[in-house]
């Protein structure tokens, strides 16, 4: 797991704590926000794996049930079902589970909590300027009516490529990767438009705005009834 895709993260779960003014943070304070994300992560893997028991138990109860109170084949096929879908959903969720202890542990070097605490630092002093080039880059849409999960993760990717130098293409990447992971279904795609829009704005090419997240989400509807 890379260790700059953690810093992300972090910087993601931490920015909902930053004052809404664009003044600048003293050090102690960016990583209370670290801090703070951290112990976010380790609440998520108690969670998830006190939810996982649970859905394992209720898929042990169906089957129970399958075989002491189903009244015909129909009804037991269906407790079955039941209990194989329970048990997926609690693999599942543990098996996402078992990154976090990483992630947490790689959260706590050093190296990991400096690029965070940088991002969090550029986010906050340039949000003004960043947020305005975000809002040049949607027309029929503003950035203050995307989901705060969806802002944010943009913000941090505008941060890396306009002041950070991360190449444009690598900081696209990265963003997609963390909005399939905290974002909606199909959120990514959308962010994945804006910000290569951003990015040809950066290089001072044209650019045709990028479109609400409901005509992506349509678009893609109809793609899949196609199909």
């Amino acid at each position: 797991m890379q260790a700059r895709r953690i810093a992300r993260e972090l910087a993601l779960l931490s920015i909902s704590q930053l004052p809404p003014k664009p003044d600048r943070l003293t050090s102690q304070q960016l990583q209370s926000f670290i801090v703070a994300a951290v112990r976010t992560l380790t609440a998520e893997v108690h969670d998830s794996l006190e939810t996982a028991a649970a859905e394992l138990q209720r898929g042990s109860d169906r089957l129970l049930s399958s075989e002491t109170r189903a009244v015909d084949l129909n009804s037991a096929r269906a407790m079955v079902q039941d209990a194989v879908e329970l048990t997926r959903t609690a693999l599942n969720r543990m098996g996402a589970a078992i990154d976090l202890p990483e992630m947490i542990q790689l959260a706590n070097q050093q190296e990991v909590r400096h690029y965070a605490i940088e991002l969090l630092s550029m986010v906050q002093v340039h949000r003004p300027d960043i947020d305005s080039l975000l809002d040049e880059c949607m027309v029929d849409w503003q950035l203050k009516r995307l989901a705060r999960i969806d802002r944010d993760i943009l913000r941090i990717a505008v941060a890396e490529m306009q002041y950070l130098g991360v190449p444009d293409q690598v900081a696209i990447n990265e963003a997609i990767e963390v909005a399939k992971r905290y974002s909606g279904e199909d959120d990514y795609r959308f962010i994945n438009g804006v910000l290569r829009r951003v990015s040809n704005r950066l290089k001072g090419e044209s650019i045709e705005p990028e479109a609400a997240p409901e005509a992506i989400a349509s678009q893609t509807a109809g793609e899949a009834s196609e199909n």
